[in-house]
């Protein structure tokens, strides 16, 4: 989807000791997300560079893999060299099996 360049993991591929970083809005983060996962909304990451790690991997995650792909480019762009974005998003973590926790005491589910 995004060509070559911007580096792509699926949900069984992600590291135990991964950074996930996901950029959906409050409402889907609230809705659901991965344990241990850090909520960075896509339009605060150029304020909120510094929070991001630069070592270990990052594994940035949305609804299906479109706006975190975008993330990813950026984060190449601005000298990150280990970022990569999860094939199929909170979608295919869902399906996938993986557990989600909601923060809106509903039962997890991805928006």
């Amino acid at each position: 989807m995004f060509g070559p360049h911007i580096p792509t993991v699926t949900t069984a591929e992600i590291p135990a000791s991964a950074y996930l970083l996901d950029v959906r809005e409050p409402d889907e983060w609230q809705a659901g997300h991965a344990p241990g996962a850090h909520h960075m909304p896509m339009m605060d990451i150029p304020v909120r560079l510094s929070e991001l790690p630069t070592e270990g991997d990052i594994v940035v995650v949305c609804r299906s893999g479109g706006r975190s792909g975008q993330v990813v480019a950026y984060l190449l762009g601005n000298g990150w060299d280990n970022v990569s974005n999860l094939v199929g998003g909170m979608q295919d973590w869902a399906a996938s099996g993986r557990a989600l926790v909601s923060e809106d005491g509903q039962p997890a589910r991805v928006l």
